[in-house]
């Protein structure tokens, strides 16, 4: 699989450790930064992951800052983008399989570098179900998501 993944400073040692680590599974990884703990800003990092999962550049988009929620609200802006706050396993496989989830969103101060193992794991593995119930409700936040932005034009 194509994975773009991120982080700013409070998130890139995860990142540096999964960047290797599915590397080594045979996965091809676009790495876009950062690379150490000098303060940055996150939504750089996180609009870049953003774009290349939104442009199909990538298949699916990895974000670590310290908590998630910032990476993930700025992902979430970008249209085709649907990224989830997971630090759980069961978030992380349901978020794709239901939700069709395309970034996942770590917070390095929240959970241990094997937590966050487990569920980048499955949140790769899970794949969209396609059910009607899923899929009408995906059409439906798709159909948001295009009004909202026609909205602004």
């Amino acid at each position: 699989m194509r994975i773009a993944i991120g982080s700013d400073h409070a998130g890139y040692a995860y990142k540096d450790i999964l960047v290797a680590e599915l590397a080594g599974a045979g996965h091809t990884v676009v790495d876009v930064g950062t690379s150490g703990p000098e303060p940055v800003d996150y939504p750089d990092y996180a609009a870049a992951v953003g774009e290349r999962v939104a442009s199909g550049d990538v298949e699916r988009g990895i974000l670590i800052c310290g908590s998630a929620v910032g990476v993930c609200v700025v992902a979430n802006k970008i249209p085709g983008v649907r990224a989830g706050v997971c630090h759980d396993t069961y978030s992380a496989h349901q978020c794709v399989e239901h939700d069709d989830a395309n970034v996942l969103c770590l917070g390095e101060r929240v959970i241990g570098i094997e937590l966050a193992r487990e569920i980048v794991g499955r949140f790769l593995t899970a794949v969209f179900t396609g059910e009607p119930r899923h899929r009408r409700r995906l059409d439906k936040l798709i159909a948001i998501e295009r009004r909202h932005l026609r909205s602004r034009e």
